[in-house]
């Protein structure tokens, strides 16, 4: 629920929202109050609610909830690409390797498909041989949350910047890093989650999941939630369905700028995206699948919802397949309590295919659902889904 009496907080989160930051002014921290210094990394930490995840899911909550250092954490994400390096055939040793060779021409192919994990390690690379060579041209927004005489800052902006860093400093061979980092200090009374959101959707990659923690963690602060300072499940961000913009409409355009200058009816259904079940959650957002393609899902039962993401990634299915794919048979929304005096036409249509199935060649079939489907990739996602209502159908009989 939120707190009571939060005018005045929210008042405070807004007063750093000026019109100069929401239109990108350049010139946003020519105050004279606020330097650039140079910190020390072990000073600094992430953000644990911000909504774009850099290091995977399970990563992501052992490191904010200090089961891990930033160095064990970066080390686990390299052990994992890795593994899943080594099962495509591109084994590496040292990070540097991930970088594309100039001399290779596979590196240029565009069917060399990369997981989820070695995309983001390549890109954090990347960003570290950058950084190295040319420095840190801009400096991360940091928000000042010491307490006595411990001095702790808070990231507000750029932390894929830090975790590079990081990385340049713990993974990268001869690269004399002096574990620094520049930072633009905010008070803490001037920090807001507008700036955050600003950054967020201005820089590329920002999947529609983490636009959807966007959405959420915005309405949410306007309403006067009371924002943790520790890592958040999803149930977190779920509360925001409830919320919406009509009620605090003063806020409004500020939300809407703050997400891209974004209509209000696009603003609701990248919000929707958070009725997703927690597994088709992590998955959609490690995959970047858009939300266009996800607003159909959203629609189905959650039991539903892992299964069609997974078709969504195997068959990199378009928008128009996922629709239909959510339309068919046995994916209807139907509540499995209603009670109901006879069975479904469906069932018993299935029924008797199966006492067909002998007399049916796979050849025949694959060729009829090629015609009924106009598609091999949606073909074959429909029957991924009925090879688990099969093995579902046999369970029941086992159990039953």
């Amino acid at each position: 629920m939120p707190a009571k009496n939060q005018t005045q907080r929210i008042d405070d989160l807004l007063g750093g929202v000026t019109e100069e930051l929401l239109l990108g002014n350049p010139q946003q921290f020519e105050d004279n109050s606020i330097q650039v210094e140079r910190l020390l990394l072990e000073m600094v930490r992430p953000d644990p609610v911000q909504p774009r995840r850099v290091l995977p899911e399970p990563l992501h909550f052992a490191f904010h909830s200090n089961r891990l250092t930033p160095t064990q954490a970066l080390k686990q994400l390299v052990q994992l690409v890795q593994v899943a390096a080594r099962q495509r055939g591109r084994p590496f040793n040292n990070v540097l390797e991930l970088l594309p060779n100039p001399d290779d021409e596979s590196d240029e192919d565009p069917s060399v498909h990369l997981s989820p994990e070695e995309q983001l390690l390549r890109d954090l690379v990347n960003l570290a041989i950058t950084i190295r060579d040319d420095g840190q041209v801009n400096p991360l927004t940091v928000v000042d949350v010491s307490q006595g005489v411990t001095q702790q800052f808070r990231i507000e902006t750029g932390e894929r910047r830090y975790w590079a860093t990081w990385l340049l400093r713990d993974f990268v061979p001869g690269s004399n890093s002096d574990g620094m980092i520049p930072c633009i200090i905010i008070p803490a009374e001037r920090s807001s989650v507008f700036r955050q959101a600003k950054e967020n959707t201005a820089r590329s990659g920002l999947s529609a999941i983490a636009m959807s923690r966007q959405a959420a963690l915005l309405l949410l602060t306007v309403h006067g939630y009371q924002i943790p300072d520790t890592a958040v499940p999803n149930d977190f961000y779920r509360q925001a369905l409830e919320l919406d913009l009509r009620g605090k409409r003063e806020y409004t355009e500020a939300i809407l700028s703050a997400m891209g200058g974004i209509k209000k009816v696009h603003f609701s259904e990248i919000k929707a995206l958070m009725k997703l079940s927690d597994e088709a959650l992590e998955l959609a957002d490690r995959h970047a699948i858009e939300e266009k393609r996800l607003r159909y899902v959203v629609a189905l039962p959650q039991e539903f919802h892992t299964e069609i993401i997974r078709q969504i990634i195997d068959f990199n299915l378009t928008s128009k397949q996922v629709k239909e794919l959510c339309a068919g048979d046995g994916l209807d929304g139907r509540n499995e309590s209603d009670e109901i005096e006879h069975l479904p036409t469906a069932a018993i249509k299935l029924a008797k295919i199966a006492q067909a199935s002998n007399t049916t060649s796979a050849q025949d079939l694959a060729q009829a659902m090629m015609r009924q489907e106009g598609d091999a990739n949606l073909a074959r996602a429909r029957l991924q889904a009925m090879r688990k209502l099969l093995a579902e159908a046999e369970r029941y009989l086992t159990e039953g």
